[in-house]
Protein backbone atom coordinates (compact mmCIF):
# COMPACT_ATOMS: atom_id res chain seq x y z
CA UNK A 1 0.00 0.00 0.00
CA UNK A 2 1.55 3.46 -0.80
CA UNK A 3 2.24 6.00 1.81
CA UNK A 4 -0.29 8.34 -0.03
CA UNK A 5 -3.25 5.97 1.43
CA UNK A 6 -1.97 5.54 4.79
CA UNK A 7 -4.30 6.42 7.72
CA UNK A 8 -1.94 6.38 10.78
CA UNK A 9 0.43 9.58 10.75
CA UNK A 10 2.24 11.20 13.68
CA UNK A 11 2.29 14.43 15.71
CA UNK A 12 4.93 17.09 14.84
CA UNK A 13 5.46 18.88 17.28
CA UNK A 14 7.85 21.61 15.31
CA UNK A 15 5.54 23.29 13.58
CA UNK A 16 4.07 27.24 14.05
CA UNK A 17 0.38 27.21 15.18
CA UNK A 18 -1.03 29.48 12.39
CA UNK A 19 -4.29 29.65 14.35
CA UNK A 20 -5.83 28.02 17.42
CA UNK A 21 -9.83 28.27 17.73
CA UNK A 22 -11.77 27.16 21.29
CA UNK A 23 -15.25 27.04 22.10
CA UNK A 24 -17.35 25.38 24.56
CA UNK A 25 -15.73 22.94 26.70
CA UNK A 26 -17.96 19.99 25.14
CA UNK A 27 -14.67 18.72 23.31
CA UNK A 28 -12.08 19.25 26.12
CA UNK A 29 -8.79 17.58 25.26
CA UNK A 30 -9.44 17.16 22.02
CA UNK A 31 -7.27 18.77 19.08
CA UNK A 32 -7.56 18.84 15.75
CA UNK A 33 -5.21 20.03 13.25
CA UNK A 34 -5.53 20.61 9.73
CA UNK A 35 -2.43 21.08 7.70
CA UNK A 36 -2.61 23.05 4.76
CA UNK A 37 -1.07 25.30 2.12
CA UNK A 38 -1.77 28.74 0.88
CA UNK A 39 -4.27 28.97 -2.12
CA UNK A 40 -5.60 25.58 -2.13
CA UNK A 41 -9.24 25.37 -2.63
CA UNK A 42 -9.59 21.65 -1.47
CA UNK A 43 -7.91 23.29 1.90
CA UNK A 44 -10.11 26.39 2.17
CA UNK A 45 -13.14 23.56 1.63
CA UNK A 46 -11.64 21.40 4.93
CA UNK A 47 -10.97 24.38 6.48
CA UNK A 48 -14.92 25.21 6.84
CA UNK A 49 -15.91 21.70 7.80
CA UNK A 50 -13.38 21.80 10.79
CA UNK A 51 -14.23 24.86 11.86
CA UNK A 52 -18.35 23.99 11.85
CA UNK A 53 -17.94 20.81 13.58
CA UNK A 54 -15.24 21.70 16.02
CA UNK A 55 -17.12 25.08 16.62
CA UNK A 56 -20.61 23.24 17.67
CA UNK A 57 -18.48 20.54 19.67
CA UNK A 58 -15.92 22.81 21.28
CA UNK A 59 -13.24 21.28 20.09
CA UNK A 60 -9.81 22.98 20.08
CA UNK A 61 -8.41 23.14 16.68
CA UNK A 62 -5.50 24.25 14.86
CA UNK A 63 -3.93 25.09 11.20
CA UNK A 64 -0.42 24.28 10.36
CA UNK A 65 1.10 25.57 7.02
CA UNK A 66 2.69 22.90 4.91
CA UNK A 67 4.73 25.49 2.85
CA UNK A 68 6.72 26.64 6.37
CA UNK A 69 7.53 23.26 7.61
CA UNK A 70 10.08 20.79 5.91
CA UNK A 71 8.78 18.28 7.95
CA UNK A 72 5.15 18.77 7.75
CA UNK A 73 6.43 18.88 3.92
CA UNK A 74 8.08 15.39 3.42
CA UNK A 75 4.80 13.23 5.38
CA UNK A 76 2.09 14.73 3.81
CA UNK A 77 2.78 16.91 0.41
CA UNK A 78 1.01 14.87 -1.33
CA UNK A 79 -1.97 14.32 0.64
CA UNK A 80 -2.84 17.97 1.53
CA UNK A 81 -5.28 18.89 3.21
CA UNK A 82 -4.58 16.79 6.21
CA UNK A 83 -6.48 16.33 9.28
CA UNK A 84 -5.25 14.94 12.67
CA UNK A 85 -7.14 13.96 15.50
CA UNK A 86 -5.06 14.20 18.51
CA UNK A 87 -2.06 13.96 16.52
CA UNK A 88 -2.98 11.01 14.78
CA UNK A 89 -3.81 10.87 10.71
CA UNK A 90 -7.86 11.40 10.50
CA UNK A 91 -8.32 12.28 7.39
CA UNK A 92 -7.02 13.74 3.41
CA UNK A 93 -7.55 15.64 0.43
CA UNK A 94 -11.91 15.74 1.41
CA UNK A 95 -13.24 16.01 5.02
CA UNK A 96 -16.61 14.27 5.82
CA UNK A 97 -18.28 15.82 8.09
CA UNK A 98 -20.45 13.16 9.98
CA UNK A 99 -16.80 11.27 10.25
CA UNK A 100 -14.93 13.87 11.43
CA UNK A 101 -17.58 14.66 14.23
CA UNK A 102 -18.41 10.85 15.42
CA UNK A 103 -14.77 10.44 15.81
CA UNK A 104 -14.73 13.50 18.29
CA UNK A 105 -17.81 12.65 20.02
Amino acid sequence: MSFMFRRGGRRTETVREAETVATGTAGQGRVVTLIRKPGCHLCDDAQEVVARVCGELGVVWEQKDISTDEELYRVYWEQIPVVLVDGAQHTFWRVNEERLRKALT
